[in-house]
């Protein structure tokens, strides 16, 4: 296991737990097994298996490079980040040409995976696959594996699962936002809560919100502020390409952009429209609310 960050430390315990050995690298010396790359390719027997779990972009494709020159023929790169599924596709035909194969695999189950399990999504050969069989079936809960095609067939589908993990999100956050501006004195957190049994939209998700809210029912300890990983651009680029229709994954998207602003420029040219065209009241930027206006 190259990468032994959240992801990559939870995954080998898990391999471990399922009497997988497993020789583990990573930059930082007080978590690896052994000191160098060199170093893991030669403690594994051939055929090897090196599963690389790192951040997609450069750490990825340096690591993938150095393997190359390592990995002989037999060898299986099985690569587990969130990376491109058109890097993905590059990169098994990099690794054929040197009798190497190459796999691709989509994880999802985050920090609860080590004991509920990781979710995998892989592509690549039908013999590449199953050399990684049996540690697939160690990670991936009954029924959470899936060979989802060739090579790219991985990181694509983990790509989409991303991008309906963000339409989700936001539909749970509009309704909890909803529910909290009406004039009911709804006992929000508690709903969320039943919604967990017998609900049509119960999930695993659901039970993350749940979770949240009871270790802070107002939210006040988090900024409305929220990061992409890139999965749910990559998503609707991809929706553009083919021509399919994504309203609820872009707006969610969108969304995600929207909470980094201070103050949207957007937003300011509408309220100066509204005052052109029908004398509206512009608020000033000092920060003044609508009752502060009226006053």
């Amino acid at each position: 296991m190259v990468g032994l960050g959240r992801m990559g430390w939870g995954m080998t315990q898990r391999l471990r737990e399922h009497g997988v050995a497993v020789v583990g690298y990573d930059r930082s010396p007080e978590h690896s097994d052994v000191a160098s790359l060199e170093a893991l390719v030669a403690a594994l027997p051939a055929p090897r298996t090196v599963w690389v779990m790192l951040p997609a972009g450069a750490p990825t494709q340096e690591t993938l490079d150095a393997l190359r020159g390592l990995l002989a023929t037999g060898d299986v790169v099985v690569e587990g980040g969130n990376s491109n599924f058109r890097d993905s596709i590059a990169r098994a035909e990099a690794f054929a040409a040197g009798g190497v194969g190459y796999v691709d695999a989509g994880v999802s189950g985050g920090v609860w995976g080590l004991t509920e399990g990781y979710c995998l999504m892989v592509g690549g050969e039908d013999a590449h696959v199953a050399q990684g069989r049996p540690f697939f079936d160690a990670l991936a809960p009954e029924g959470g594996f899936v060979h989802a095609g060739e090579s790219g067939a991985g990181h694509f589908t983990k790509m989409v699962h991303n991008g309906i993990e963000y339409g989700l999100m936001q539909a749970y956050a509009e309704g909890f936002e909803l529910m909290e501006a009406a004039d009911l004195k709804i006992d929000v957190p508690a709903t969320f809560a039943a919604w967990r049994y017998g609900s049509v939209v119960r999930s695993w998700l659901l039970e993350l919100m749940v979770n949240a809210l009871e270790a802070d029912p107002a939210l006040s300890g988090v900024r409305g502020y929220a990061e992409d990983s890139g999965e749910g651009r990559w998503t609707v680029n991809e929706a553009v390409r083919a021509a399919v229709p994504l309203p609820v994954i872009t707006a969610a998207l969108f969304a995600r952009f929207a909470s980094r602003q201070d103050e949207s420029i957007a937003m300011k040219v509408i309220a100066s429209l509204r005052h052109q065209f029908g004398g509206h009241a512009i608020l000033p930027e000092t920060g003044n609310t609508k009752s502060d206006v009226a006053e």
